[in-house]
């Protein structure tokens, strides 16, 4: 069993006392062996840590890697019409290689750039590619294919029956749920109660028991939208999940941007998880969700950056920036401190994910996802008797990550990525797109 040393950093362990000290760190296989102070071990490799901040890797909880490869084409438009105009119409493009490389690119990004667990939603087809990237790349992910049985303007391909939903994602499930040691898990993803029958979510509800694995969705992001599940269904999206059962403590939802007091408190009874996406949602002018509230309540919170398309990078130090930043303004410089955006992008993710005992913090015993700052930088310093939380999340950015371990494995040593071709996936992301765009413009 292969061991690494890493001495001499400052470490931010995020443990329930949230301790902070100039200390090694020693992994041993997938888990870290032992986190303390001068410790003498022979390692198979030492890494000097000296000057560089040790942290637990980022947990985003909502990503899109099926939509990377659509990065700079769907600016600038509400909800529904950029999933109705753009996104929907591309998805559709797909095939099993622009899913492949769009993925890829996705992961990247997400490694470079300090993130180590993700809960990602992919589309209708070719997930299996999908799968085959993130086995490839080292990432630690929960994911699934999105589920589409309903609505009038979706494109034809991504038209499905229910039957054939439920029986493509149990036998995605079957295949990947718990691959690489556990490093890969399965989540139904019924897309949103709008491109979903009632049928479909029950039937995800019961599978989800069944298998015992998280029901990923989207709800409240828009106005529209909700008006949209009002009329069809008779009631808010929230309080409808509730009411057909699906508000468990399986259930995570994306974005719940506009919240009623009654959901709130659905959300927090039922131990719903949510996922707070700040980029995304000022992008497409959503709205700003009542994080300080939800968290007021005891109600697990992480963060995504969403898609690519939707937000244009996957970079967990804008949406850490964003979300202490953005709920300033309705609620004081108090609202969102630091200490507490750090935590959401960290333990916060990982008791949205359920494995609040397997990552989120470092800790002898947790699996070894850990990354390594190195904040010797002119938009860093001074650094004498700077609290370590504001650093991270006030002055970092993506150029700071140095080292990116996961599960035991170094997959960005020194800033070089080595579980992903750079110069094969940038070129075969464009020529992806570029046959996805003539395939569209074939067909319109």
């Amino acid at each position: 069993m292969s061991t690494l040393l890493i001495q001499g950093a400052q470490i931010v362990t995020m443990n329930g006392n949230e301790e902070v000290f100039i200390g090694d760190l020693l992994i041993e296989g997938n888990k870290i062996k032992e986190i303390g102070k001068n410790i003498q071990a022979a390692a198979d490799r030492v890494i000097d840590g000296k000057g560089k901040a040790l942290l637990p890797g980022f947990i985003q909880t909502h990503i899109h890697l099926c939509q990377t490869l659509f990065r700079g084409r769907a600016d600038d438009l509400e909800l529904m019409d950029w999933l109705r105009k753009r996104i929907w119409p591309l998805e559709a493009a797909h095939d099993e290689e622009s899913v492949y490389y769009s993925a890829l690119l996705g992961l990247g990004e997400l490694i470079a750039s300090g993130t180590t667990t993700i809960l990602d939603m992919e589309t209708v087809h070719y997930t299996d590619s999908a799968f085959q990237a993130m086995a490839q790349s080292g990432m630690r992910v929960v994911s699934g294919k999105v589920m589409m049985d309903h609505g009038d303007e979706v494109p034809l391909p991504l038209q499905e029956t229910t039957a054939d939903s439920i029986q493509q994602s149990i036998d995605l499930l079957e295949k990947w749920n718990g691959f690489g040691g556990g490093r890969i898990q399965y989540a139904f993803c019924p897309r949103f109660v709008v491109s979903c029958t009632e049928q479909l979510l029950t039937e995800v509800r019961d599978l989800s028991a069944q298998y015992h694995v998280k029901i990923h969705t989207h709800a409240s992001e828009n106005r529209g939208e909700i008006e949209l599940v009002e009329n069809e269904r008779g009631m808010r999206n929230v309080v409808y999940l509730d009411h057909i059962g699906l508000a468990t403590p399986r259930l995570i939802l994306a974005h719940c941007v506009w919240l009623s007091e009654e959901e709130k408190e659905i959300i927090r009874l039922r131990g719903v998880k949510v996922t707070h996406c700040p980029g995304s949602n000022m992008k497409l002018s959503s709205g700003i969700a009542e994080i300080p509230d939800l968290l007021n309540r005891q109600i697990h919170v992480g963060i995504g950056a969403d898609g690519a398309s939707c937000n244009n990078n996957l970079d967990m130090f804008q949406e850490m920036r964003l979300t202490a930043l953005m709920h300033k303004i309705p609620h004081g410089p108090t609202a969102m401190d630091a200490r507490t955006v750090l935590r959401m992008a960290t333990m916060g993710g990982a008791e949205v994910l359920g494995m609040a005992k397997e990552i989120g913090s470092l800790e002898a015993g947790k699996k070894a996802d850990v990354i390594l700052l190195d904040l010797d930088d002119f938009h860093t310093y001074p650094s004498y008797d700077v609290d370590v939380y504001s650093r991270v999340v006030y002055s970092a950015t993506r150029s700071n990550v140095d080292t990116v371990i996961i599960d035991g494995e170094l997959v960005l040593d020194r800033r070089v990525m080595r579980t992903i071709d750079r110069s094969i996936v940038l070129r075969e992301a464009d020529r992806s797109i570029e046959r996805m765009v003539n395939r569209i413009n074939e067909v319109s």
